[in-house]
């Protein structure tokens, strides 16, 4: 390795300020020094009696970003080998032998449970002038300590350079984790929607997404385990066995890294910890949580820090997740207890803000699992660049940081060793100026983690599912809300009338209608390639900026309860419908995943807010609302007897049982359909003491506009199908379609009620007039957006009203508040858009006139309703295909 020491530094001119700022800046002295720990102690020469490896290069002249994971660092950087965590111990480095001086780029080491192999991702060699996503790829890379031996875990060329590799774990089966773009599955996933195979972008569309994979120790059996639709990193794993990792959640609505855990085959995957306690660092700023390690006692250790701008650090937090999955919120075993979670690891006054942090920075530690609690940890001190002389490097006093215009000097990082009995900091080795050390482990043996073998069918798995390629979630009520039965009859009244589960579910007590929640759909994020694969205009996403697709609709039991399949290896959302196919939950905000014959099963949905945010990831944070049938043998109250349900029982439990054994439906019941349809199999007339509920069919077939799925899929759903919406194609065809009523000699036109016909710029003559209610849905593009026709603009965004002047139509203006010079103005009068994207429900000012009593009753039929609302419910982008959309 080569480290570019050409950097220029204004503290460079003063060799010996480095010492002086050192033990000055640990001291507490004379001018006022606030730092705590570390109070001029000499190193400790005999602090680890095992090997420690870490990462020697160049500070970087930007300041790193944790949402790039890509990022081109130049310089050049090695890993280093020291057989004892001591000064006097020698340093070695043991990637020189492949790197030949050349400069290379090094991060994420992690050591072997037995303490015998280093993994670490290397790339190189580079060249300054290389962009971000030129030159070579990470590649995984592992040293064998006892024969001094380096390789590259995949020894072909052509697979290593397939993808991105960083973030190496060992399994404890001897399988490595790791994070990618390799994207392997979801690649596959593309094929089988007629796309071509490409890197997904993250959610910000800057940069592929990172998700994890797991190889076998030769480098072989590579498979995709993550489906995030940004980075997952910094995996890790358990004493359980459990995988645990940092997850960019990027959803709708999210912007946060906090961890989540799942099986090493990627099944179970749940949130862990973290995703309502952001706000937990320097005056309640935001945090991520990354480069987690689990300690001794089963705490883990974690690298609290924001995004950016921190000089590549922040403090280090030890966070009880055995009893808290969030700050302030304790599991059910230990409900009661109110937190916080989450405590320093040291003394250090660490602030998570821009500027100078009194107790320094730390980038990065390691926990001794040796009984003492010792960290290895990579620290810079507080630095400030001397306000009379900017070229010296002074420490942080309280008189210099109150000072408003002081600087911070550039970091320190250097590898110490903190000791929580003592409260000290002692260093490994001494601070090198321009020089950053990081990513330090101890090759210290350890507990091996539990194994936890790879699930499989037909011992694990139903295998009829996996050659499906589906898995299945099953949710006992959607009205189970937290562990609160949120059931309401809908009567007419705002908000309806407070029941129970066991109430709605009854017929005798509730008909379908009265019911809140009726359907489930699934939904998709769509994979953006990057702009070499196709550079796609920004007007395609519409107002939210994203693309989704539909996988499916399944209807909800009177019980609440679903049980569906899903397609495997791809990240989905829910949303419950009511009657009329709109929205009525709260929008999904994280990522669903299921693997191959998986099977999910949850109590309930989980509303967050702002007052009592709570996190509902982990399994039986909350006990169940809705405890199923009451008595095996027995039917559901006042339902037919076709359904014999076990105790404990859902409907959509009893009913999948039935169909799944019944050779001719083949688990009809759990498989969803691109149409939205419901037929009453429960009521008994009878016991009732009513008729059973009306059946409902809202097909694309019955559309004479295109259809946004295949024949195929409107016949038989299977893993591959897909509702793709598109404006142009789609939603806009529907303002000129037909709408005549015709008398009975089949041809005199009664009426007419074409949407243009009214909802247009020109009459039938070709004279100007005000389109009605002030939208305008004819053809042609909007003068402010020209890739997007004008009715879309006026659908879905603030317009001005019109009149018609002189044969022409101009926007009303009406006086406005005078300008600075004080002389009159005129401002137009807005017209607020009839709909309302990602809220179909909320879109009233639309959907309202197409009601019953309403001005347009009758005009639109069913299947055009539901296929409005579920694409204002999706987003109502413009469109949903990347390789549709127009190209910038």
């Amino acid at each position: 390795m080569q480290l570019n020491q050409s950097i220029s530094r204004p503290c460079r001119t003063l060799a010996a300020v480095l010492v002086a700022a050192l033990l000055v800046g640990c001291s507490g002295g004379g001018d006022g020094s606030i730092q705590s720990i570390g109070s001029g102690q000499a190193p400790d020469p005999a602090t680890v009696d095992f090997p420690i490896f870490y990462v020697k290069r160049a500070v970087p002249l930007e300041q790193d970003d944790l949402r790039q994971m890509r990022d081109f660092v130049p310089g050049g950087a090695a890993v280093f080998k020291r057989d004892r965590a001591s000064p006097s111990a020698a340093e070695v480095n043991i990637t020189q032998r492949v790197t030949n001086e050349e400069p290379y780029d090094v991060r994420d080491i992690d050591v072997s449970p037995d303490g015998l192999g280093v993994v670490f991702a290397m790339r190189g060699p580079l060249d300054d002038d290389m962009d971000e996503d030129e030159g070579p790829s990470w590649n995984i890379w592992e040293y064998n300590i006892a024969t001094d031996t380096l390789r590259r875990v995949i020894p072909s060329d052509i697979i290593a350079e397939e993808g991105q590799d960083v973030s190496p774990h060992y399994l404890p089966d001897g399988r490595i984790v790791f994070s990618s773009t390799r994207q392997r599955q979801a690649k596959a996933i593309l094929l089988d929607e007629g796309k071509p195979q490409f890197e997904a972008q993250n959610e910000a569309r800057d940069e592929p997404a990172f998700v994890l994979h797991v190889m076998n120790a030769d480098g072989g059996g590579i498979k995709q385990i993550s489906f995030n639709q940004s980075h997952d990193l910094d995996a890790t794993v358990l004493s359980n066995g459990r995988v645990l990792w940092t997850r960019w959640d990027r959803g709708p609505g999210r912007d946060g890294m906090h961890l989540y855990s799942a099986n090493p085959d990627g099944t179970d995957v749940e949130l862990y910890y973290g995703a309502n306690s952001h706000a937990t660092g320097t005056d309640a700023s935001a945090i991520q949580f990354v480069r987690a390690r689990e300690m001794l006692d089963g705490n883990l250790l974690v690298l609290t820090r924001p995004y950016t701008d921190s000089e590549f650090g922040g403090d280090l937090t030890i966070i009880d997740a055995l009893t808290y999955v969030e700050n302030s919120q304790a599991t059910i075993s230990n409900a009661g207890m109110a937190g916080p979670a989450q405590k320093r690891a040291t003394l250090n006054d660490v602030r998570t803000i821009p500027g100078p942090s009194p107790g320094g920075r730390f980038n990065g530690a390691f926990p001794l699992w040796d009984g003492t609690n010792r960290i290895l940890v990579s620290w810079s001190q507080c630095r400030l660049l001397d306000t009379d002389d900017p070229t010296r490097i002074v420490p942080c006093t309280d008189n210099r940081l109150a000072d408003p215009t002081v600087q911070t000097a550039p970091p320190l990082y250097s590898v110490w060793i903190y000791d929580p009995k003592q409260s000290t900091l002692l260093p490994i080795m001494q601070p090198t100026e321009d020089v950053m050390y990081s990513d330090i482990v101890a090759a210290q043996p350890r507990r091996e983690p539990r194994v936890i073998l790879d699930r499989q069918a037909p011992l694990d798995l139903n295998p009829d599912f996996v050659t499906e390629a589906v898995g299945v979630i099953d949710i006992k009520s959607v009205y189970d809300i937290a562990g609160v039965d949120t059931s309401r009859r809908v009567d007419g009244t705002q908000n309806g009338t407070p029941t129970t589960i066991a109430a709605l579910a009854d017929p005798r007590q509730a008909t379908a209608i009265q019911r809140p929640a009726r359907f489930l759909r699934i939904e998709k994020p769509v994979s953006i390639p990057d702009d070499d694969v196709r550079d796609i205009d920004g007007s395609a996403f519409g107002p939210t900026g994203v693309m989704r697709e539909i996988l499916g609709y399944v209807p909800i039991e009177p019980d609440g309860s679903v049980r569906v399949k899903v397609p495997a290896n791809v990240a989905f959302a829910i949303s419950i419908l009511d009657s009329n196919g709109q929205r009525i939950s709260q929008l999904h905000r994280e990522w669903l995943q299921l693997r191959p014959g998986e099977v999910v099963t949850c109590n309930g949905c989980h509303n967050r807010t702002a007052q009592n945010p709570q996190s509902h990831g982990r399994k039986n944070l909350f006990p169940a609302a809705y405890t199923g049938a009451a008595q095996t043998g027995v039917a559901f109250p006042n339902t037919l007897t076709t359904f014999s349900p076990d105790a404990g029982e859902t409907m959509a439990q009893a009913r999948a049982r039935a169909s799944c054994a019944d050779p001719t439906d083949r688990c009809g019941s759990i498989t969803p359909k691109v149409d939205i349809e419901y037929e009453d199999v429960w009521t008994d007339p009878v016991a009732s003491g009513r008729a059973p509920d009306a059946s409902l069919a809202w097909r694309y077939n019955d559309l004479t506009t295109p259809s946004p799925t295949s024949a195929d899929c409107s016949t038989g759903w299977s893993a591959i199908c897909r509702i793709v919406i598109n404006y142009e194609q789609h939603i806009h065809t529907l303002w000129s379609a037909p709408r005549l009523s015709l008398a009975a000699d089949g041809v005199t036109v009664l009426s007419d009620h074409t949407c243009t016909n009214c909802h247009n710029t020109r009459d039938v003559a070709g004279v100007a007039i005000v389109p009605a209610g002030q939208l305008d849905l004819s053809d042609g593009p909007s003068d402010e957006v020209a890739l997007q026709f004008r009715a879309y603009r006026e659908l879905l965004f603030t317009d001005n009203a019109q009149e018609v002047n002189m044969g022409g139509l101009q926007d009303v203006v009406v006086p406005g508040p005078p300008d600075a010079a004080g002389n009159p103005t005129v401002v137009g009068v807005p017209v607020a858009p009839t709909m309302r994207a990602l809220n179909a429900r909320g879109s009233t000012r639309f959907f309202g006139r197409f009601a019953v009593g309403g001005s347009h009753e009758g005009y639109m039929t069913p299947a055009e309703l539901r296929l409005l609302s579920e694409w204002l419910d999706i987003g109502a982008q413009y469109y949903n295909d990347p390789f549709q959309a127009p190209e910038d």
